[in-house]
């Protein structure tokens, strides 16, 4: 038979941050912070968002319907086992989104079917039928995905996709659940199936590929080249264990290599950076410097040789431009006596639109830095704003902080929040100043939480620079990740914990279902 090939040039970017993404642990968004996401992911142009899955719990439910209320372009999945109930629970969730896409998935593999579903394959193969034929009917947009589909035998795995085809399912996802193929064998997988089920033609062929070996985006590329159409990613690579492909590599890739890949998305690369930082931000999850596209580093040179050369051609060590993924090189300095105008101009080139509530707030934080630091750089605007807006709808907010401290103790923390709008205070003594801190925050929400990281670096150079403090929260098996930044190191270490501590209160709501998918 010969090679069957997808005509079409356009890569279809599904994108599963708040999905697969917030799977990882300690990564937890609310629903605002879902809701801002899904906005910008939808402005800068992915075709499907993965709000969540609604059978999880109540909280995941909402998400996936408030966020089908506010996007406008981009489709809109929920993800669903393969059980009326959960389908019911998807489709339910999914009435508002202008359009909707039901995802649902069974394992195919012979390890998932006898010990996870302690299935026969007989059983299964019915299942997939069912399940299909029962979202079609409900939905016009279905997909379907055989959970470790690049440990299952190819003839079953035929079999399975032709008949989730036949029963109406217009996308096919093949997800390397584990991150174990690399890309020839999984070019082959897909080639294989382009040839061998033959109503692959009535179906676009999606990839879902994890990072266990690092070779998330490059299986997911040379899919691609066999004839997958759709690639399902996340933005900064976040999700389980290693995490997924990076939504910003692979469309980075596309574009800066369209003479080896002839394929095109429809993001817009620009809002690339605006779209990492939120991630960043709302998770909790920073980005490692040498990370690529996104990286504190990804478009820094300090050796002499690159420097010489970037001073002459930049293309002698930039492959893309700074400005292609949405940094922008500035020549406006803010300082203390820099105005309201001046500082929306900043935020705006910096790629942030705030609502009259967070710009008023980000801007009393900044004029308050201002008097502390007498340059103000880029970095310590995104790390200003970030802690600002993500705390508009926290359960509990940091209002004030003093501490005393030093050689011959006790060191002392007096503190104050409001807990639900109700303003509390407390003084407490800890080993050291920011155990005394966490002390007084403990002492005003009583919780058994155990903090297993406390970690301090700064936004920029200098003794005056911001601290940027992460904090990492266990309470029963659930991690949470809070971060937060100030001038004041103590100041920054209580934002931190507080956020570890709202992040713990949306983790307490979730529920998660058995057999959730990678």
């Amino acid at each position: 038979m010969s090679t069957k090939t997808n005509k079409s040039n356009r890569v279809i970017i599904f994108d599963t941050t708040l999905r697969d993404g917030e799977q990882a642990p300690g990564c937890s968004m609310n629903l605002e912070e879902k809701i801002q996401v899904a906005q910008v992911l939808d402005e800068m142009g992915v075709d499907v968002i993965e709000a969540g899955f609604p059978i999880a719990s109540n909280g995941d439910f909402q998400s996936v319907q408030e966020v089908s209320k506010r996007v406008k372009n981009a489709q809109v999945a929920g993800l669903a086992r393969a059980t009326r109930k959960d389908i019911d629970r998807a489709w339910e969730a999914l009435q508002p989104a202008v359009n909707p896409r039901i995802h649902s998935f069974l394992s195919t593999s012979p390890l998932h079917m006898k010990y996870k579903l302690q299935m026969e394959p007989e059983a299964v193969h019915q299942a997939v039928a069912d399940s299909i034929s029962y979202a079609r009917n409900l939905c016009d947009n279905v997909e379907w995905s055989p959970e470790d589909g690049t440990r299952t035998e190819h003839d079953f795995l035929c079999r399975c996709v032709e008949t989730a085809i036949k029963a109406g399912a217009s996308t096919i996802n093949i997800p390397d659940t584990v991150g174990y193929t690399v890309p020839e064998e999984f070019h082959a997988l897909i080639e294989m199936l382009m040839n061998r089920v033959p109503n692959i033609d009535k179906a676009i062929i999606s990839v879902h590929c994890h990072n266990d070996l690092g070779l998330a985006v490059a299986n997911s590329l040379a899919a691609l080249k066999a004839g997958a159409r759709q690639i399902e990613c996340t933005i900064n690579g976040i999700g389980e264990r290693a995490g997924n492909c990076a939504m910003e590599e692979v469309v980075m890739a596309l574009r800066t290599r369209s003479d080896a890949m002839p394929y095109e998305s429809g993001v817009d690369t620009t809002q690339i950076m605006r779209a990492s930082r939120l991630v960043s931000t709302v998770t909790g999850f920073s980005v490692q410097p040498n990370k690529a596209i996104v990286g504190a580093n990804a478009f820094a040179h300090e050796s002499g040789i690159h420097q010489d050369g970037m001073l002459k051609n930049a293309q002698t060590y930039e492959i893309m431009t700074p400005e292609s993924v949405g940094l922008t090189r500035s020549n406006l300095v803010m300082g203390k006596h820099s105005g309201r105008h001046a500082f929306k101009a900043k935020l705006e080139e910096l790629g942030f639109e705030l609502a009259e509530n967070e710009f008023q707030d980000a801007f009393v934080r900044f004029k308050d830095l201002a008097d502390h630091k007498k340059d103000i750089y880029d970095e310590d605007i995104v790390a200003l704003v970030d802690d600002a807006v993500v705390r508009t709808n926290d359960h509990i907010r940091f209002v004030s902080l003093q501490v005393v401290c030093g050689s011959t103790g006790p060191q002392t923390a007096e503190l104050a929040l409001t807990v639900e709008g109700e303003s509390k205070a407390n003084k407490a003594e800890g080993n050291g100043p920011v155990d005394a801190t966490f002390a007084a925050i403990r002492s005003i929400v009583p919780h058994e939480a155990k903090l297993q990281l406390y970690q301090v670096h700064a936004v920029t150079g200098g003794t005056d620079a911001q601290a940027q403090v992460t904090v990492r929260l266990e309470e029963d098996g659930k991690t949470v990740i809070g971060q937060g930044a100030d001038h004041d190191t103590l100041v920054a270490s209580a934002r931190a914990y507080v956020n570890a501590l709202n992040k713990l209160l949306v983790k307490r709501e979730k529920g998660l279902p058995e057999a959730m998918t990678a």
